[in-house]
């Protein structure tokens, strides 16, 4: 795989807005990088394994998933082509991943090893602005996800989401563009639990739902703006 095919890709992630095509195509000829492919559901970093990378994503989706000895999955959070990983642990006392990263679909991977972030923040202090700024973003949305969810009811959860739902998608027939199981994952709660909240709350008048979308029925529960 050859980065010159991916050099629209990195333009667009914010961070290399300072360097020309030909600048950038010249920096990474010049050093060490890794292009991988990970096939849906594989492993692209284990709980535990040491970030000797900042990894931006050329192709495809990426989950941030916490498994419990339980084997409930919480999924923390989700990547996308042009968004970085890894920046918030490469240059920590401890650079090891709390959770999974998992591949949502079939995925392409630059790896970047720390010499060579550590080389571009030298070179361009556009560069390394938005670097620090990407990686202070990811960790206070990370702080506040595992923060919510640790405080909040299921029920509360199921509304949070129906609320952010409902502000962009702007109708209160809710389309799921995602499983049930997933859903369950990403607000941090079993499955079985999710169908149970789901019910109470369609006996309560709340909502109605199907097996791809949520209706809201009662606009109480919607926060005004």
């Amino acid at each position: 795989m050859n980065i010159k095919d991916y050099l629209d890709v990195l333009i667009l992630t914010g961070l290399f807005d300072e360097f020309s095509a030909k600048e950038l195509l010249n920096f990474f000829r010049a050093h060490n990088f890794i292009i991988a492919k990970y096939n849906k559901n594989s492993i692209i970093h284990f709980e535990s394994e040491k970030c000797n990378y900042c990894d931006i994503i050329l192709k495809g989706q990426v989950l941030v998933q916490k498994i419990d000895e339980k084997g409930n999955v919480l999924t923390v959070a989700e990547f996308k082509i042009g968004d970085s990983m890894g920046g918030n642990l490469l240059f920590s006392n401890y650079p090891y991943y709390p959770m999974s990263v998992i591949a949502k679909s079939d995925t392409e991977i630059l790896h970047i090893p720390k010499d060579v972030m550590l080389q571009l923040c030298q070179t361009s202090q556009d560069f390394l602005v938005k670097f620090l700024t990407s990686i202070s973003d990811k960790t206070a949305i990370l702080t506040s996800k595992i923060k919510s969810i640790s405080m909040k009811s299921i029920r509360e959860s199921i509304i949070e989401f129906l609320n952010y739902e409902y502000y962009t998608q702007k109708r209160n027939k809710i389309k799921l563009n995602i499983t049930k199981k997933e859903l369950a994952e990403r607000l941090g709660i079993q499955r079985t639990s999710l169908s149970r909240e789901l019910n109470k709350m369609k006996k309560d008048g709340l909502i109605d739902y199907n097996a791809h979308s949520i209706t809201i029925c009662d606009f109480h529960i919607i926060r005004k703006l």
